[in-house]
This record gives C-alpha cells, structure tokens and sequence, in this order.
C-alpha cells in the first residue's frame, strides 16, 4: 500500500491518518529521500505517537532545483474542450522549477495577468533515472516512478496564448502548487492508477471532475516519448495533463470561422473582451481545493487548498 510523505520545515513525515511521524533520515532533498525508503519503512511501522497533521505546515514534497515537465492536451474531456478533433500528436513543454510552492501557499497573480486559469494534474515523481531512448512498458513504471503528487498548472492565458508562450505563462513564482503529499508507490499499487479521479473546486463550486481513464497517452508511453530527447532524474516532475472544466475554452465552430477572416491584432481584441467576461477565471480572494484519490482511499493524495492573491 502506498505511503503518503509531508514535509515540512522540520524535516519528512509519514502520515498515518491524522497523525505524522518523523522519518529518521539525513535527506534535504526528494531524491535522497526516495533513496531512503528504509527510514521511511520505519518510520511506518513505528507505532509512535508523532504529532497531529493540522500542527504541521506544508511544503511541497518535490524539492527544487528539480526538472519540471508537462503534458500539453492529454485528456479527451479537455481536448473537446479546446476544440481538438480526431488524434491530437503528444507533446510537452517544461515549466521553471521555481514555480512551485506549497499546498497550502498563496497563488499570486503578477499584476500584469489578467486571465487566470487552474489546471489539476496528477504529477509523476521519478524514483530512478530515464535516460534518453528508454523504452517504459507498463511493467516496468514501479522502476522509473517513485510516488505520486498534487499538481495545479496554473497558467496566465493572456500570456500563454498571445505570444504562444507556454513557459513563461506557466512559471511565474507560485504557478505550481503541489503536495500536500508524496504518495511513495508500492509495485502493486500501479495497477490502481486508472481508479484515480481528479477534481478541483473554486470556492466550493466543482470545475473538474474526471478519473485517470479519460487520459490520452497514459504514463508508460508519455515516458518513452520523453526519453526521445529528454532525461529525467530522481526527484524530478512529470505534469501528466489536466481534465476539461477550465476556464479557457475554444470559442463556437461559427465564432471561430468569423475570427480567421480578422487581422490577428483585431482578433485579439475580439477574443479577450469576450474572456474578460468568463467569470470562471480566477479572482483574488477565490480559494481552490484540489484532489487526487481513489474511491476506496488505498490512494489518496490528500487536499491541496490554495488562495489567490495579487502581486503587490
């Protein structure tokens, strides 16, 4: 059964249920600390009082510097959502790893951005190097992947999509919260991903809401198209994509054949006026929970609940 790790400024906890106790372990990082799983065993089988969860702050279990990559458009629900029919080819692009923060950390807005979008992902944490042309079938996912996280894309569409600009519009500072927990794998428990379900709320009103089954290119494969150009190391992060229910979607059939005929400074404009009207877009003060369980809780990553705040 999986084994869900907080951090926090004090060091690494195991949770077990609502209580934490200390792992015994000298790792700083993600990747010493997936190399100790013994400590983290342990720590498990202690029985030890440790101290209740809620006394605890919350830290991003990846630590950083780390590699963070993302999955463009791997949900069907978010690919209809966009306005993508027939196969849509994979691809990823990479967020800065100073984006991420903590589960229970604000999200600030630059005061620049103005469209402002949540983006829930089930995030892969590598236990073991990938390097480039590795082949991953789904047997071999308990080598390469070390545990599970909470992710929220966050992204600026203002920025994203007027300059076609994916890593800056992805990777201002709190653009990434994750945790609260690293949930480390067990062999067996990878036969359970599909039974994931993904949902995130905006102030108690559900935006997202779909299982792991609706995902296009599932891990095994995403990871060897990765390794295509791409290595990875432990402590690194994989985005796996997000479910539709985002603020963004693409316009009518009829309103996006109009759109192609005006000049792209006049299409623009068209476009935003009408965004600036989705009130679905990200407002300071609004508060987002996100959560990535299986029904029967033998996975359960815990909730992330993040304010949105403005840069001052």
């Amino acid at each position: 059964m999986s084994t869900n790790i907080l951090r926090s400024a004090e060091g690494w906890w195991v949770v077990l249920g609502d209580r934490a106790v200390p792992v015994d372990t000298a790792a700083v990082t993600t990747a010493e600390l997936i190399a100790d799983r013994a400590a983290v065993r342990a720590a498990a089988r202690s029985g030890g009082a440790g101290t209740s969860v809620t006394d605890l702050v919350p830290l991003a279990p990846v630590t950083t510097p780390c590699r963070v990559v993302a999955q463009m458009v791997n949900y069907r629900s978010h690919a209809h959502d966009s306005g993508f029919t027939g196969d849509i080819p994979p691809a990823f692009f990479r967020k800065a790893s100073g984006s991420l923060s903590g589960p229970r950390q604000d999200i600030v807005r630059p005061a620049h951005v103005r469209l402002l979008d949540y983006e829930v992902e089930l995030g892969l944490v590598m236990g073991a190097a990938l390097p480039v042309g590795s082949v991953v079938e789904e047997a071999d996912l308990p080598s390469y992947i070390a545990g599970l996280v909470i992710t929220d894309d966050v992204s600026a569409r203002d920025v994203q999509l007027t300059r076609t600009q994916f890593y800056e519009s992805k990777s201002y500072p709190t653009f990434t919260p994750t945790g609260p927990y690293l949930a480390l794998l067990e062999p067996e428990d990878f036969a359970r991903l599909p039974d994931l379900r993904l949902r995130l709320s905006v102030n108690g009103d559900l935006r997202q809401d779909r299982p792991l089954t609706d995902m296009i290119v599932r891990p095994a494969q995403a990871l060897t198209l990765l390794a295509r150009f791409q290595t990875l190391d432990p402590g690194d992060l994989l985005l796996t994509g997000t479910p539709g229910g985002t603020a963004l979607k693409a316009p009518p059939k009829p309103v996006e054949k109009i759109g192609a005929l005006l000049p792209p400074a006049v299409k623009w404009k068209v476009f935003f006026r009408s965004q600036a009207r989705n009130p679905r877009y990200l407002q300071t003060g609004d508060v987002i929970t996100a959560t990535i369980a299986t029904a029967d809780g033998r996975i359960d990553l815990g909730e992330q609940r993040t304010p949105v705040t403005h840069a001052k």
